[in-house]
This record gives structure tokens, C-alpha cells and sequence, in this order.
């Protein structure tokens, strides 16, 4: 068996120490409620296809993320966000 070989860390392979952390837009703006009859910033945290964003892609706060998760269903419910795209 072969020792491994350490991977190499330059700027083409994507250096993932490098990366700036994202920060949440929730707490950037000072919001601390999320009205789930904004559908416009609603919209922004979910996919074409109607499926919700997770936060290592949207950089959502796991608080803020939680309240983003029961506005979206609640909207949904109330029929001011669709359940899946139309087809």
C-alpha cells in the first residue's frame, strides 16, 4: 500500500480554505421576521422547479433558515407559491 499523496491547493483546483464564508442576507438587512406573504423574497430561496434552497447555497443563517422553511410552506399553502413548476 502506497502513502497518499497530498493534494494540491492551487487557485485552478478551487482551494476551498480560500473561499470567502457567506453571510446571511436576513441578518445583513437587520430582518428578523419573514412574512410569508413576501413572495418576492420568498421566490429568491426556492428553485424553477419550486423546491427550497439549502443554506450552503443560499448562505441563510440555520435561525433565519428555519423561519424561511415555514414561510415558503405556509405560502404555499395559501396557494401564493406553487407546490412544483407547471409542467
Amino acid at each position: 500500500m502506497q502513502p497518499r499523496r497530498p493534494r494540491p491547493s492551487s487557485p485552478e483546483m478551487g482551494d476551498f480554505r480560500s473561499r470567502k464564508r457567506k453571510r446571511c442576507p436576513f441578518t445583513a438587512a437587520g430582518i428578523k421576521a419573514i412574512d410569508y406573504k413576501d413572495t418576492n423574497t420568498l421566490t429568491q430561496f426556492i428553485t424553477d422547479r419550486g423546491k427550497i434552497l439549502p443554506r450552503r447555497i443560499t448562505g441563510v443563517s440555520a435561525h433565519h433558515q428555519k423561519l424561511l422553511v415555514s414561510a415558503i410552506k405556509r405560502a404555499r399553502h395559501m396557494a401564493l407559491l406553487p407546490f412544483v413548476a407547471e409542467a
